[in-house]
């Protein structure tokens, strides 16, 4: 039984230890941890944390990368987020946290999924869900993690408005992809306007 245990904690730690390694070889430099200290944590792996990479000569924005949402999962529904921002803030890690949250209590999330957040993003933005997208400004480098011999998609969460989360599901993916596309989508801006 002990055994078990100690193995089922190795492939856990190694889990954790990968992808941040992956994480700080893609940024270049070691994320800094951050934990709620209460919220929408249950079920979330003990050692699950949200790291923050500064902006850098690579990459000029911030970034918040889930380490751990899908440590333990024996399915096929293996990914982790990560979402850009124009500044620091702990509402970021709330997001990322309540993503893990539901993924690991609700319904597992994957790509081209949208999310309702249920609050702004940040700030008084009108985003208040989510769309996980394959990270067009990243590509493989990012997107593509394997440990285990399982792969493990890493990818954007883009806050979307109400609306466009509509057009989605009426439209279709690809749809609101070109929509974003035609209109020029400024993510990182969190009074933007919806598109639709």
């Amino acid at each position: 039984m002990s055994s078990t245990t100690n193995s089922s904690d190795k492939v856990c730690e190694g889990y954790i230890e990968e992808l941040t390694l992956h994480y700080q070889a893609y940024f270049g430099l070691p994320g800094k941890p951050l934990k709620l200290t209460k919220g929408p944590t249950e079920r979330l792996h003990s050692d699950f944390v949200v790291l923050e990479f500064p902006p850098t000569d690579k990459n000029t924005m911030f970034c918040y990368c889930t380490v751990g949402m899908s440590v333990d999962r024996s399915d096929d529904h293996l990914i982790e987020l990560f979402v850009y921002a124009p500044k620091a803030d702990m509402q970021l890690v709330e997001l990322l946290t309540v993503c893990a949250s539901y993924h690991r209590n609700k319904s597992p999330l994957g790509l081209d999924h949208t999310v309702n957040i249920g609050q702004p993003w940040l700030d008084n933005s009108k985003c208040d869900h989510g769309f996980i997208s394959w990270p067009y400004l990243d590509g493989e480098d990012l997107a593509v993690f394997e440990v285990e011999g399982k792969g493990v998609g890493c990818y954007w969460l883009i806050p979307i408005t109400e609306q466009e989360r509509d057009y989605k599901i009426e439209a279709g993916t690809e749809a609101l992809e070109q929509l974003f596309e035609d209109k020029g989508i400024d993510y990182l801006n969190s009074g933007r306007e919806s598109l639709v």
